[in-house]
């Protein structure tokens, strides 16, 4: 299981990245975790997240909370501490990097450019750096993707979850740890309205694994033949998915496998958000 005390959100506050924002804090709110958004600039000091007009409007918007509404008044009510922090101007991925190190987070929230590849603070060597050092549960949500959380009303649209699972990395953990992720999400206690995972595995020897609930029953896994990424896709077209989620190679860092990987490769032609869980 994936227990959310403390959510990280590198952003450049750009309508680029507003996609990946609501997510963050919609995550937040049913956590009733930290969230904090971090913004390499040229400033070195933590400003009230109040300095973000972005999250006024969302909460508001979302009937969660009036516009004038105090940090302290925001907490009591929902449980979820904002804060916002500038960093000095630096490296954007070495500035996250650095306060990671010093703030361990339990999942980091990053915006991509979908097709055209991830943005600033994955591009390049940059992504390398981060997937080297970084070992964190990551959500990654393409600007132009569907996603599931409505930008206007904060309501959660996951019903759908496409995990593809391979014997290498071991999966289990990381199934348990995705579908852990979407029903607290998606705020879901009763069997019978559950949110619906599809395993999937592209060749002909599938690992086994136990169903994430009914540890007593073997999970069903579809399976696809072809190019693994292409599969992977396809799938994700015939049967459209509300989150993606990967194992990762983790301890080499939560995207282990990213440079030309499987994982980066879906992840640029994604329809959807993508959860990377290091195991």
């Amino acid at each position: 299981m994936l227990t959310l005390r403390s959510i990280v959100h590198p952003t450049d506050f750009s309508d680029a990245s507003a996609q990946a924002f609501v997510h963050a804090l919609r995550i937040a709110l049913n956590a009733k975790c930290a969230l904090t958004l971090v913004h390499v600039g040229t400033g070195s000091e933590t400003a009230e997240w109040t300095a973000f007009p972005h999250i006024r409007v969302a909460l508001a918007g979302w009937g969660l909370a009036k516009e004038t509404d105090t940090p302290a008044a925001i907490a009591a009510k929902l449980g979820v501490t904002i804060a916002k922090v500038e960093l000095e101007a630096q490296s954007a991925v070495g500035g996250v990097l650095n306060f990671l190190d010093e703030h361990p987070a339990d999942l980091i929230v990053l915006a991509t450019e979908g097709r055209d590849g991830v943005a600033r603070w994955l591009r390049g060597s940059a992504a390398e750096k981060l997937a080297r050092h970084a070992k964190t549960p990551t959500l990654f949500v393409p600007a132009n993707s569907r996603g599931f959380v409505d930008p206007l009303r904060g309501e959660v649209h996951l019903k759908r979850v496409l995990i593809p699972v391979d014997r290498e990395p071991a999966p289990a953990a990381a199934v348990n740890t995705i579908m852990g992720f979407a029903h607290m999400l998606a705020g879901i206690d009763v069997q019978d309205h559950l949110v619906e995972e599809r395993l999937l595995h592209v060749g002909a020897n599938p690992p086994e694994l136990q169903h994430h609930r009914l540890p007593h029953r073997p999970a069903a896994v579809a399976l696809r033949k072809g190019d693994v990424v292409q599969a992977i896709l396809d799938a994700a077209a015939d049967w459209p998915p509300d989150l993606i989620g990967m194992a990762t190679a983790g301890h080499h860092g939560f995207l282990d496998a990213l440079r030309g990987s499987t994982t980066e490769r879906v992840l640029r032609r994604s329809p959807c958000p993508l959860l990377a869980v290091p195991v």
